[in-house]
C-alpha cells in the first residue's frame, strides 16, 4: 500500500492543475515525498496548504508573501485555525494598506488624465514631490520600480 496521496489525487481533490502542484513544490511552497518507484506522495495536509495558496492568490497576495506564511508553518504540520488566523491577519493590514493606496491613487486620477508626461512635478500618482527632477527633464519613467515593474 502507498503512502499519502497521489499528485492525480491532489489535484482532483483540491482543483489545482498537476502542472501547478509541480510549480508549488518547486517554490517550496508544498512538499511531497517518493516512493520507491520515484513517484510523488502528499500527505493530507497539502491540501489545507493548497487551501491557504489558492485563498491568497485570490486576494492578490504575492506568491512570495505566502511562501513566507507557510514557511513559517512546520513542514509536518496541518494548518489549523490559529494559524491560519495569523496569516490572515497579517495579509488583511496588507490589503488595508493596498487599499489606502489605491484609494489615493483613484483620488488623483482626474487631475492625471490626459497629461501624458509622467514626469511633472505636480503629478502625484507617478512623481510625487518631483522625486525625478533630479534625474534630469522629461518622462523619466512608465512604470513604477517600486512596484517591482521595468519598463
Amino acid at each position: 500500500m502507498a503512502l499519502g496521496m497521489s499528485v492525480g489525487e491532489i489535484a482532483a481533490r483540491s482543483g489545482v492543475a498537476v502542472s501547478a502542484l509541480h510549480f508549488y513544490e518547486s517554490k517550496g511552497l508544498i512538499h511531497a515525498h517518493r516512493t520507491p518507484g520515484n513517484q510523488r506522495r502528499y500527505d493530507r495536509d497539502v491540501l489545507r496548504r493548497l487551501g491557504i495558496i489558492r485563498v491568497g492568490q485570490e486576494l492578490g497576495i504575492p506568491l512570495a508573501e505566502i511562501a513566507t506564511a507557510l514557511a513559517d508553518l512546520p513542514r509536518d504540520h496541518t494548518p489549523s485555525r490559529a494559524d491560519w488566523s495569523v496569516i490572515a491577519s497579517a495579509w488583511g493590514k496588507a490589503l488595508d494598506r493596498r487599499i489606502e493606496r489605491l484609494q489615493s491613487l483613484r483620488e488623483g486620477l482626474d487631475s492625471c488624465i490626459g497629461c501624458g508626461c509622467l514626469s511633472l512635478d505636480h503629478c502625484p500618482l507617478r512623481n510625487p514631490h518631483d522625486r525625478l527632477g533630479a534625474e534630469g527633464s522629461g518622462p523619466r519613467l512608465l512604470l513604477d520600480p517600486d512596484d517591482g515593474d521595468s519598463p
